[in-house]
């Protein structure tokens, strides 16, 4: 995962936007955060900046507009930001995570067939 930039939980936020309708302008940005985050239209612009500093993002600019573009993998940040959790949290344990998980949620009786399946995949994988 070297390469990828650590994006804070607001950045997280404009990313989510742009992974899901690439090329959007910083209006529109703003636009669909509205009502999801008390920020300020400045705000979420100074949030692209520090996007495009790290190189989590690109744009393109048509006339005045300019048009952003995730340059980081949204499945690559998923698997980092877990990662890093898995890290700080429990120590780069999976083991009492995944207990803690299964122990605060409400599973249903196909959830723990789905999770013994996978299990088992991954046992007969090794």
């Amino acid at each position: 995962m070297k390469g990828l930039p650590r994006i804070s939980d607001a950045e997280w936020s404009v990313m989510t936007v742009l992974w899901s309708r690439p090329g959007q302008t910083a209006d529109e940005v703003v636009a669909a955060l509205r009502g999801k985050v008390t920020w300020t239209a400045r705000t979420v612009r100074t949030l692209i900046n520090r996007l495009l500093r790290k190189k989590a993002l690109k744009y393109e600019k048509e006339g005045r507009r300019y048009h952003y573009f995730p340059l980081v993998n949204r499945d690559q940040c998923i698997r980092r930001e877990r990662r890093s959790f898995v890290q700080r949290v429990y120590g780069g344990t999976v083991t009492p995570m995944l207990a803690a998980f299964i122990d605060d949620a409400q599973l249903s009786p196909e959830d723990i067939r789905d999770l013994k399946r996978m299990l088992d995949e991954k046992d007969r994988a090794q």
